[in-house]
């Protein structure tokens, strides 16, 4: 079943942690790549200084400050792209979930072809290696994921153990553990 913009619509870190074994799923034409996702980040708002929505509205972030269960595709380093989707009670003013990883399940040679990997725990262990590997492109942005369409997130398995970090790539509000992540090897 696909998560209903309800599932959305609670507090970034809350949302974050509880798409940890949820399945997310991308159609292209006839195909269909899925994985189970194994790390995520929550960004909130203005009281989040490593969020993109730190500060005011702009043309990069303005879908964070939007409905929740669409997708904030952006581009990043010059080379990659990121999947995040709004996630936000309706006391924060915005707020997001990156998905950091997943662990592939269906479409696995298509996803080896398009990153030229063959270690399948290499292939969708990082966010950019996710989006390579399941050909996510600025296209995908402001999606409604909350329907069947391109890429949506349904249910999927019930982790045992989810560990939080701190977040991975920032150097402000270092001190949040807003990444969480099942290690892969208890379930795959």
């Amino acid at each position: 079943m696909i998560l209903k913009k309800e599932f959305y619509e609670r507090e970034t870190t809350t949302v974050a942690k509880q798409l940890i074994g949820k399945k997310l799923t991308r159609k292209i034409k006839n195909l269909k790549l899925t994985g189970i996702i194994t790390e995520t980040e929550a960004y909130r708002g203005r009281d989040d200084p490593a969020s993109h929505a730190a500060t005011n509205l702009t043309n990069r972030n303005q879908i964070m400050f939007g409905p929740v269960g669409m997708s904030y595709v952006y581009f990043t380093y010059g080379m990659y792209f990121m999947l995040n989707v709004v996630a936000k009670s309706k006391k924060q003013n915005a707020g997001a979930v990156l998905i950091r990883g997943i662990y592939p399940q269906d479409g696995i040679k298509i996803m080896i072809k398009n990153r030229g990997i063959k270690n399948i725990n290499k292939i969708t262990n990082g966010p950019g290696k996710l989006t390579m590997a399941m050909n996510i492109s600025m296209k995908e942005n402001n999606l409604n994921l909350t329907k069947k369409s391109s890429i949506y997130i349904s249910e999927g398995i019930i982790p045992k153990k989810i560990k939080k970090s701190p977040r991975i790539g920032i150097t402000k509000a270092t001190d949040k553990e807003w990444n969480f992540s099942i290690n892969t090897k208890d379930y795959f």
